[in-house]
């Protein structure tokens, strides 16, 4: 059952609900966002504790909404479900099993689910995030309470605004959450990453010799919000994939000043363009592999319009060491995509990826053994999947192992390895944040065989019976714990 509300409209009826739950506080008192904020959210995230709304932040003009997706029963609030499964469940029960097996299939799959359940944006003509507009000099990044979340940060940083492009020949909407560097009171640094669709846009435009047209949106309801941050294939729209997570169109307006649309219900909307080979300094960021990522060179946007309601709410999130904000939205996209990946590899009965490995690190993936090398198979076939690709360790346990469960999957990761004969090594692309590979972009990666071994892999020795207690000892002493006394 749906939570009250659902779909919210907008970040303030989302708001309103989690203050209606218990799982927001206000701060009612001046906090600074540089650093302290900061430092307030995540022992906040470490207690597992609410979202915030710092009332009165000392940067900006604004109040600033925080920690919105920090625990699972937030994230399945803003999904409009009890548990993240259950989205997953949806998709999967309407997967048609003729569907090929592969990335095509994956494809295939997302597309029929948004077929069967289609929900495409709609264009309205006026909007609540254009009820003021700020144009050239009036355009004032100073009005916005960007944080500065750790000492060595290069700057003020605005790290959830939802980054809209084009594909500047096919027309192809893009939808991202890229962190963005405050240069100026009107330009930005664009930290998209090589792998990202949107770098793809903007290298077409940069080989056409054209400005690219770039938008981007500040706290827009929760359903969209997650969409920027959800792995889907570039032919995919992400406003479609909301509709269908939110049971309801998105409604879209035209920009003032850049041929883009964006949610109406939006918070605030930077409009502008890069200009073509234009590059500055970014960095250096405290993100969320625990470590600063290097100054590199990233475009610039030029903000021509600065569009926002009347009275606005900011929305930011912080990034560090795990366990942090992005936990929730981590597992929802673990949850959520999990029928599409079991479609693309059969093998697989469930997977789990740790928050401490930061979701891309490592992968536990159990799966129903039936012939030699299995595991390896399944292995490749991951990393061949996709975002999957930068899937640094890979861990694969039989069926009966709760994936979720990391002392079982130590257990068996410690014990049922042979690591001279049960270890993969391989090469492969990494992800453009990782610090510990030797070359950027790409590392060594490795997948641990932590099933029992078959006779036909060479293992001659016979697999020990694991000890479990007989059920009727079980049942007795079930029925006899109270005469215990313990």
């Amino acid at each position: 059952m749906a939570p009250r509300g659902f779909p919210y409209p907008d970040l303030q009826s989302f708001l309103d609900a989690l203050e209606a739950a218990g799982e927001l506080r206000r701060v009612t008192v001046p906090v600074d966002p540089t650093l302290e904020i900061s430092e307030v959210v995540t022992r906040t995230v470490r207690e597992g504790g609410p979202a915030l709304l710092f009332e009165r932040p000392t940067r900006g003009s604004m109040p600033l909404a925080i920690n919105l997706f920090g625990t699972e029963k937030r994230m399945a609030m803003a999904l409009g479900v009890e548990n993240l499964d259950e989205v997953g469940d949806r998709i999967g029960g309407m997967i048609k099993p003729e569907l090929p097996v592969g990335w095509s299939g994956i494809r295939e799959g997302i597309g029929k689910v948004l077929q069967l359940k289609s929900l495409p944006p709609r264009k309205v003509k006026t909007a609540p995030c254009q009820e003021v507009v700020l144009s050239g000099d009036e355009v004032d990044l100073g009005l916005l309470p960007g944080l500065q979340v750790w000492p060595g940060d290069g700057g003020i940083f605005h790290n959830f605004g939802l980054t809209h492009t084009k594909h500047p020949e096919t027309g192809k909407r893009n939808l991202g959450l890229y962190r963005l560097q405050q240069h100026s009171k009107n330009t930005l640094g664009m930290h998209w990453q090589i792998h990202k669709d949107s770098t793809a846009h903007h290298a077409v435009a940069e080989r056409l010799g054209q400005r690219l047209p770039v938008a981007i949106a500040i706290g827009c309801d929760p359903v969209v919000s997650y969409s920027a941050s959800a792995p889907l294939p570039s032919d995919i729209d992400e406003y479609l994939f909301a509709g269908f997570l939110r049971g309801e169109r998105v409604e879209m307006v035209d920009c003032l000043t850049v041929p883009l649309q964006v949610p109406a219900e939006a918070q605030i909307v930077l409009e502008g363009y890069l200009e073509p080979g234009e590059r500055l300094p970014e960095g250096p960021f405290g993100d969320h592999t625990g470590f600063y990522t290097p100054v590199e060179p990233f475009p610039v946007l030029h903000i021509e319009t600065m569009t926002m309601r009347k009275k606005p709410i900011y929305h930011s999130i912080i990034t560090s060491q795990p366990p942090q904000e992005d936990h929730g939205l981590g597992k929802a996209t673990e949850r959520i995509f999990r029928p599409l990946l079991k479609m693309m590899i059969p093998d697989i009965v469930d997977y789990d990826l740790p928050s401490a490995g930061v979701f891309h690190n490592c992968a536990i993936v159990s799966i129903r053994k039936r012939y030699p090398k299995h595991a390896q198979k399944v292995m490749n076939a991951i990393w061949g999947a996709h975002s999957m690709a930068f899937t640094k360790l890979i861990v694969i346990v039989d069926e009966d192992c709760n994936v979720h469960d990391y002392n079982e999957v130590a257990f068996r990761a410690l014990g049922n390895v042979d690591y001279s004969r049960d270890l993969l090594l391989t090469e492969g692309p990494v992800d453009h944040l990782d610090h510990a590979s030797y070359q950027q972009f790409w590392g060594g990666k490795a997948g641990i065989d932590a099933t029992r071994k078959l006779p036909s892999e060479g293992y001659s020795r016979g697999w020990p019976e694991e000890m479990a207690m007989s059920p009727e000892v079980v049942s007795l002493v079930d029925k006899r714990w109270k005469e215990y006394g313990i």
